[in-house]
């Protein structure tokens, strides 16, 4: 049995471990990293948000190859849709960006170890399978950073063959004639999108009335509307209370609905800390009631010199938040210092339109008795939207009454996911609506539709 020692260990591969690695040996330190999986990335990367993306992009192609370039004075025939070669494209995608991982760990001296980290009584970490199965690892200080894993619900057995997470929905070998998402939020969306375009009759069940629960009502309401009208079915306000599943179909039971039969059903209801099997009863580590690690300002938990980010604690379980904490918490082990703005992390749904966000939304401004001004800006007031056919969605800006300060900024529009990144700035900055007002947005773009909507915050929009 081996034994190594450093001076620090990142239990998960993932976003936020990564990223926490790299920065950690920049700092100096000596550095491991242990994941059970064999290509590093984590969820994300591998089976997430990537091979995701990859597959919206493919879908988005073959739609407006099939439906919309006629309008563009294209005509095409026998367009067809070859799914192995979008899937292989997809697992390429992955292949890439994961040996990209691997190679920027060893330019940076980076330890791997293959296997599964847990914490033992002496609060080693030892690494059970892979091929590092059986060493025991010492580090002054270890970062837990494990991620998550999708949630069920009662009655429905992840087991069954056609009863999918979002794992299993990236790999389907054939197109579902019909398809039940579970799920109202961004991953039930963004694959419900996916097949939809390619082809299946999607139906999205979810439990409250609304679609996107923690997003701006209004621009929530505005992508159900869109979503509707290209084809996707919303059951809503609808508990799924059961499944029976048969060979090659699955029988849905829905409190108050009559059941519904699907060629496959997609769990996306959420997502649960990745935190089973760790050890952290040997060395203290107290969980909230959510399952959480909880920690301090700066990520450390209960126990001494053992700390966590990503998913495995609270807050929005986004790949960039975690990236965020990572930075925080290594530099507050070397230099003692750290700080994130939550305030400024933008939110991104990439389903066509994209939908965007960041800082408060409306309902939580008049939940906390703010008062507050309002802009919005409609995308067919602008040009560069008119011109490339993208005129669906709205911009809507939020400042505070008095003081002008950004708020939040809510957008659902093509490109939605780049330009929140200018009203994550502006927010990081303390920034006014007045400002986003008065800087300059070269014309014609995308991008002057928050300016617009910032005019409009104090009613001056030029172009509405």
């Amino acid at each position: 049995m081996a034994n190594k020692k450093h001076d620090l260990l990142i239990i998960g591969a993932g976003p936020g471990g990564y990223v926490a690695a790299i920065r950690a040996a920049q700092l100096g330190l000596d550095v491991a990293c242990v994941d059970e999986n064999d290509a590093l990335g984590g969820t994300c990367l591998r089976i997430g948000c990537i091979p995701s993306k990859a597959l919206l992009e493919s879908s988005e192609h073959y739609e407006v190859a099939t439906k919309h370039l006629k309008q563009h004075g294209i005509k095409t025939t026998g367009v067809e849709l070859d799914l192995p070669t979008m899937l292989k494209r997809k697992d390429k995608v992955v292949t890439n960006l994961t040996k990209g991982i691997a190679a920027l760990f060893k330019k940076n001296k980076i330890t791997r170890y293959h296997g599964r980290g847990s914490f033992a009584e002496d609060r080693s970490v030892k690494i059970t399978g892979g091929k590092d199965d059986g060493t025991t690892v010492n580090a002054t200080s270890v970062i837990i950073a494990t991620g998550s894993v999708p949630v069920s619900l009662p009655g429905v057995d992840l087991e069954h063959p056609r009863i999918d997470t979002s794992t299993e929905a990236l790999e389907y070998d054939a197109v579902p004639e019909k398809l039940a998402v579970i799920g109202a939020g961004a991953i039930g969306l963004e694959l419900g999108s996916v097949w939809r375009r390619l082809g299946a009759d999607v139906t999205v069940i979810e439990f409250l009335d609304y679609i996107m629960p923690g997003a701006d009502r209004e621009i929530a309401d505005e992508a159900q509307k869109i979503f509707k009208k290209q084809g996707i079915n919303f059951i809503l306000g609808a508990r799924v209370t059961g499944a029976t599943g048969k060979p090659h179909n699955v029988t849905l039971e829905i409190e108050d609905h009559d059941p519904m039969t699907f060629d496959r059903v997609l769990v996306a209801v959420g997502r649960k800390p990745n935190t089973d099997g760790l050890g952290l009863e040997h060395v203290g580590v107290t969980m909230d009631d959510r399952g959480r690690i909880k920690t301090d300002s700066h990520f450390e938990t209960s126990a001494d010199h053992i700390f966590a980010i990503g998913d495995a604690v609270a807050g929005p379980m986004l790949a960039h938040k975690a990236e965020e904490e990572a930075v925080a918490c290594v530099e507050h082990i070397v230099n003692g210092a750290s700080h994130i703005d939550y305030a400024a992390i933008p939110s991104i749904v990439y389903t066509e339109p994209e939908i965007a966000s960041v800082g408060k939304t409306e309902q939580q401004l008049q939940d906390a008795n703010i008062d507050y001004r309002k802009g919005v800006f409609p995308y067919l007031g602008n040009g560069r939207a008119q011109a490339i056919a993208a005129g669906n969605g709205k911009v809507k800006v939020l400042a505070d009454a008095t003081t002008d300060r950004l708020l939040g900024v809510h957008i659902i529009g093509r490109s939605a996911g780049d330009l929140v990144a200018e009203a994550a700035v502006a927010i990081a900055m303390h920034a006014s609506a007045e400002d986003l007002a008065r800087s300059p947005h070269a014309h014609p773009t995308l991008a002057e539709t928050i300016k617009e909507a910032a005019l409009a915050a104090a009613d001056r929009a030029i172009h509405v």
